[in-house]
């Protein structure tokens, strides 16, 4: 009976997909970019990117539509040592490939997607799906494989809904990699507050911890998550975000990890108004339950201002108080008639803990300049 309902139901949705106008989209972005850092061992680097996305969506009846979106990352790089070595890379993978169901008070998506919530700006103890670096200007991230539901109410409280299958990848302060072979799933419920919004979360998976350990029996470890964000508009913006990750074997004092964030923004009334943003983060590491036996603190700040309609400067800051290392980042962004520009010096230390990194951007230490140039079809 439940296979004869469902049946219908698929047939019933492609038969209005079929007779309804469709609307196909062709986009795409590519990106250009070159790095000098001399204390690194190969101090050139150049790359391209180039990620084309075909876009199809259809209006169906009673506020309802049907969309598909498919891109590839298809990127190159090298890096070198003038007349001399270098080492080069290349690769061409998906980047987001799902399907999506809405209506008019809620979603359902399916396939490789990206999923991204919490309130924290930079140093985010909620970013459990994704790898968006915040230096990055263009934000990106590899996704991930699951489906994903949302539902919204009409006093905009919202409930999702996500459950995820093939993921192997560490994402966000993920201390360890995961199973790929066992499911992951969880939710999220966000409520409407005085001034701002609350939000509860819940994550389980199942952790493989074998680079870790260096052991095959931590290949797989139950872990559940929890979370717990909000936000306020008191004309200052104030926030906070905890994550709390506790695995379900020993691992000493990687059983337990705890980040809270405490953040705060504010637009000064200065020339075109400049936008600063300051976020402190506590990390604690513990074989008890939200024990903070070690712990680390990281302080972030970010500042942007307007010079025109078309150029803006911002620089972020991060320093790492146990290891006294700082990290120094400026981007002044030109927007030209197809092309935007960036001009990115910057200061890393070797080690940088606390900031989220991915295999999409390369994260070159010491001190550099990056250029890059980017082209929107």
């Amino acid at each position: 009976m439940r296979r004869k309902l469902l049946f219908c139901w698929v047939y019933l949705l492609a038969l209005q997909i079929a007779l309804a106008q469709p609307r196909l989209e062709f986009d795409g972005q590519v990106s250009a970019v070159g790095s000098y850092s001399p204390e690194n061992q190969f101090p050139l680097f150049s790359g391209g990117r180039y990620i084309p996305e075909l876009g199809y969506g259809v209006e169906l009846d009673s506020g309802k539509a049907f969309d598909l979106e498919a891109s590839v990352n298809i990127a190159g790089s090298v890096f070198f040592q003038p007349f001399d070595t270098g080492s080069w890379n290349g690769s061409i993978n998906a980047y987001r490939l799902w399907a999506r169901y809405t209506g008019k008070q809620f979603e359902v998506r399916v396939g490789l997607q990206k999923i991204d919530f919490g309130v924290a700006t930079m140093l985010r103890p909620l970013q459990w799906f994704n790898q968006i670096d915040p230096r990055d200007p263009l934000r990106l991230t590899n996704g991930v494989y699951g489906v994903l539901g949302r539902y919204y109410f009409l006093n905009n409280a919202n409930i999702w809904l996500w459950g995820l299958y093939g993921n192997e990848k560490a994402r966000g302060l993920d201390a360890s990699g995961t199973y790929a072979q066992h499911p992951e799933f969880g939710g999220r419920v966000q409520y409407p507050v005085s001034r701002g919004e609350i939000a509860l979360s819940y994550h389980h998976r199942t952790a493989d911890a074998r680079l870790l350990m260096d052991a095959p029996q931590f290949a797989q470890i139950p872990e559940d998550r929890w979370g717990v964000d909000g936000k306020w508009d008191v004309n200052v913006g104030l926030w906070f975000e905890v994550s709390h990750i506790r695995k379900q074997k020993d691992l000493g004092d990687l059983t337990n990890q705890t980040f809270l964030n405490l953040g705060a923004d504010y637009t000064f009334g200065i020339g075109n108004g400049l936008n600063m943003v300051v976020e402190h983060l506590i990390a604690g590491y513990d074989s008890r339950l939200l024990g903070f036996g070690h712990r680390g603190h990281i302080t972030a700040a970010m500042m942007a201002y307007p010079l025109g309609f078309f150029d803006q400067l911002s620089a972020l800051f991060f320093y790492n108080w146990a290891a006294g290392d700082p990290t120094f980042f400026l981007n002044y962004e030109h927007q030209f008639k197809a092309l935007v520009g960036y001009i990115m010096p910057f200061y890393s230390p070797r080690i940088q803990k606390g900031i989220q990194e991915n295999d999409l951007v390369n994260s070159i230490s010491g001190p550099g300049l990056r250029l890059m140039l980017v082209y929107n079809h």
